[in-house]
């Protein structure tokens, strides 16, 4: 079915997926839930739909975190660095190979249940820097602040910029925060003065 699809050998990791397009949208999730080679899951059509609909003809889903699980919260505490740095090389990949590049940051607020996970969006963010991207986001922004995952989405919303640099700034300064732990870290909003509100 999907013409782009990185995994590792045994599938329990995947590093990306989607369909080769002349223009096409590279979205950036949390981690991978079920979609395969072969078959699609909510999360990767409500993606494809999306992208259609605002004139891609092409997408590839790439996260935060290569392993797949179908509920966040059981994702490890931590995760083999050989596997965070392979999926990082991939998205460069994808980036290089995709001109004027769009990311449509999409991994919700359970970005601060894992202190990997922080580290991934940063360590994205520069690599990706030298393709000067374009970050969106996909929606109203959560009420801590953070740009909406794609498993629950109305398709009328639509994109707006996405200001990566002050939101790594302001999550990283969450997730360091002395006596502050995983749980409490996913529910906490972001400073009112720095929520992202499309204009």
């Amino acid at each position: 079915m999907y013409d782009i699809y990185q995994s590792t050998a045994d599938d329990a990791c995947r590093f990306a997926l989607g369909r080769s397009g002349r223009r096409s949208l590279v979205v950036v999730g949390l981690n991978p839930s079920t979609a395969t080679r072969e078959k699609s899951d909510p999360t990767a059509a409500k993606v494809e739909r999306v992208a259609h609909a605002h004139g891609y003809d092409g997408f590839v889903l790439v996260n935060l975190c290569p392993v797949r699980a179908t509920d966040c919260r059981t994702l490890p505490a931590t995760v083999e660095p050989g596997l965070l740095k392979a999926n990082l090389r991939t998205i460069t990949e994808v980036a290089r190979a995709v001109e004027g590049i769009t990311l449509w940051a999409a991994w919700g607020a359970p970005i601060l249940t894992r202190p990997f996970l922080v580290g991934a969006a940063a360590a994205i963010a520069e690599r990706l820097e030298r393709f000067g991207p374009a970050w969106q986001h996909f929606g109203p922004l959560t009420v801590g602040g953070h740009p909406r995952h794609p498993s629950r989405l109305s398709y009328a919303w639509r994109f707006a910029p996405f200001d990566l640099a002050a939101y790594l700034e302001e999550i990283h300064g969450i997730a360091a925060d002395s006596g502050l732990d995983a749980a409490a870290a996913g529910s906490r909003n972001l400073r009112p003065s720095r929520q992202y509100r499309k204009p």
